[in-house]
Parts: C-alpha cells; structure tokens; sequence
C-alpha cells in the first residue's frame, strides 16, 4: 500500500472564534481532525500541521498593504495551534508566510524546522497519498491541496474536517468543486480506512 500522510492546515487560534479572521463552526471540525488524527497515529503513518507564522509588518496585512487583518503573528497567541487540537509529540510543522513579502497560502511553500520545504519533507518520508483537512476550504487548504496534485501525490479531502471563510457565499462550495474537477478524492472521516 502507498504510504500515506495527514495534513492539517492552520488549525489555529486566529481563524477561530474570537481570533482575528475567524471562520464560523471552526471549532466544530476539531474534534473530526482529531478523529483522523487518532487514525493516523494507530498506524503509525506521519502527521503533518502547517501554520501561518507571519512577521507583524508583513505586507500580507491590510495595515501594509495586503488583504487581510492582521492575524498568525509568529509567537503570539492568534499563531498557535488550536489548544484542542491533540497533535501528536512527532508533528512535522510547516511554517509559511514567514517572509515580510510572502502571502504563502499554500503548506507547499513553507518548510519545517531544518528548512525542508513540504515537498522535500514528504519526499523523504515516501509519501504517495496525502490527506488534507483544516482551514480555510477556500484558501490554504484548496491552495495546498493543488500544490499537492503538482506534485503528483494522490489527494483526499477529508470534507467534514474543513471550514470555508466564504468571504462570497459560497465560495467554500466552489473550491470543493474546483479541487474535486482537478483530482482531488473526496471523503469523510468514517471511511478512512487503513
């Protein structure tokens, strides 16, 4: 069987409720991420988090020139991961947008604590199939989930472990499709199965 892997994308304080770009019902897919990654963790197979860890002048925020708020700031509270969030002790983290310059959407373009980007990381790993949840359907985890596809890895989405930001409504729903007509499989935390 092809080895596989569990991204979680930037499950963190400041895209949920009372943080500074939240996403409603974020805290209701936590405990379905954690679900999956209680999955993950039996079999022995890696777990993967990524998260936004941006400078606080980054010109990803509106304040310097971007479109969003101010949000993720490395070290602060926003940055950190979900605190019920049961990630386990060998969590590979990816850190993206840590450029003053970078948006970094996608968990391709951050790299972990040595300096290994996602796809060096998963290469070494022997990664064939990648299974992706998080936040936000409609920015960094459809962005990382086509970044994934590139890179010719097997990509599932595990659909009740993501929130969308739907800025327009419905944008959420637009990305699914959009991921699901480039390849990627759909599926629920239930049917994974190893």
């Amino acid at each position: 069987m092809s080895k596989a892997a569990l991204l979680i994308v930037d499950a963190q304080n400041d895209f949920c409720p009372g943080g500074k770009l939240p996403v409603k019902d974020c805290d209701k897919i936590i405990s379905n991420i954690n679900i999956s990654i209680d999955k993950f963790k039996k079999v022995n197979l890696p777990i993967i988090a990524s998260r936004d860890w941006h400078p606080a002048d980054s010109r990803h925020f509106k304040e310097f020139g971007g479109d969003w708020p101010t949000h993720c700031v490395r070290n602060s509270k926003g940055a950190e991961f979900h605190p019920l969030l049961n990630l386990p002790d060998n969590v590979i983290v990816i850190s993206k947008g840590t450029r003053i310059d970078e948006d970094s959407y996608s968990a391709f373009e951050g790299q972990d604590d040595k300096g290994l980007s996602l796809s060096e990381v998963i290469k070494k790993l022997r990664v064939k199939k990648l299974f992706i949840c998080g936040l936000a359907t409609d920015y960094c985890v459809k962005s990382s989930a086509l970044d994934a596809l590139k890179a010719g890895l097997e990509v599932y989405l595990l659909l009740d472990c993501v929130e969308a930001v739907d800025i327009n409504k419905g944008d959420g729903e637009k990305a699914i499709e959009e991921m699901a007509a480039r390849g990627v499989k759909k599926i629920e935390t239930r049917e994974v199965v190893f």
